[in-house]
């Protein structure tokens, strides 16, 4: 079993209904996404608690090998040689050790969002569509599908139906829009349930997409 990756915590004030697993983005830390909790604005009817786990840190082969905490190595920016396959199966054992501590905090598998952002996105969805139990929904900001013809083999049909929030800028030079578009357009070709969204900005995240987002979670949670 994997060990459990040190994680920030927000919960709500009254017992959680589900939870949200946040990935962050190559670099970064859990501490990333904390802020965007209180601007989603969730209602009081749907208290979550949020995770946000601290990716290991290894050396990252474009960044000249330096350290740095990162979901996998990036060997190259062209779209064949963007994900280390190792550091994401890697990656998808960590995210899958994290849901099952949350399912046997009480939160069943269909009551958890996995989340992400550009690296956290690609591992969010790489565990997600392998996850063997029907998962509330994967949301993926700013990300792509890492070896897709593999991930959609080995995908798992637990969730199939699983609601999908794909999100990119237009503007993006560090994951280009394009594959964003690529990525919507595979999940679309095969038959997932998607809610694609594009927003006019950089590799970020803007307040028109943070309010999709909430309204899309309160679709996920309170309309099933």
């Amino acid at each position: 079993m994997n060990t459990r990756l040190d994680c920030i915590e927000i919960n709500p004030p009254v017992k959680e209904v589900g939870t949200v697993i946040w990935l962050h983005g190559l670099g970064a830390d859990g501490s990333d996404f904390v802020p965007i909790v209180p601007e989603l604005n969730l209602p009081d009817e749907l208290p979550l608690r949020f995770v946000f786990p601290h990716a290991p840190e290894r050396p990252v082969t474009i960044n000249n090998g330096y350290v740095m905490r990162a979901w996998y190595d990036i060997y190259s920016l062209t779209s064949n040689h963007r994900a280390d396959e190792e550091g994401v199966m890697e990656s998808i054992k960590f995210v899958e050790t994290l849901i099952e501590h949350e399912i046997q905090r009480g939160i069943p598998a269909e009551k958890i969002v996995l989340a992400g952002f550009s690296q956290g996105a690609v591992v969010a969805l790489a565990t997600g569509l392998r996850y063997s139990k029907s998962l509330a929904g994967i949301l993926a900001l700013s990300g792509y599908l890492a070896n897709a013809e593999k991930t959609l083999a080995e995908a798992s049909a637990a969730n199939f139906i699983t609601p999908i929030f794909v999100a990119h800028g237009t503007e993006d030079t560090v994951v280009p829009y394009m594959l964003g578009l690529q990525l919507s357009d595979v999940l679309q070709r095969n038959k997932y349930k998607i809610s694609w969204h594009s927003y006019p900005m950089g590799h970020s995240v803007c307040k028109e997409e943070i309010g999709d987002m909430a309204e899309w979670l309160q679709k996920v949670f309170l309309e099933k």
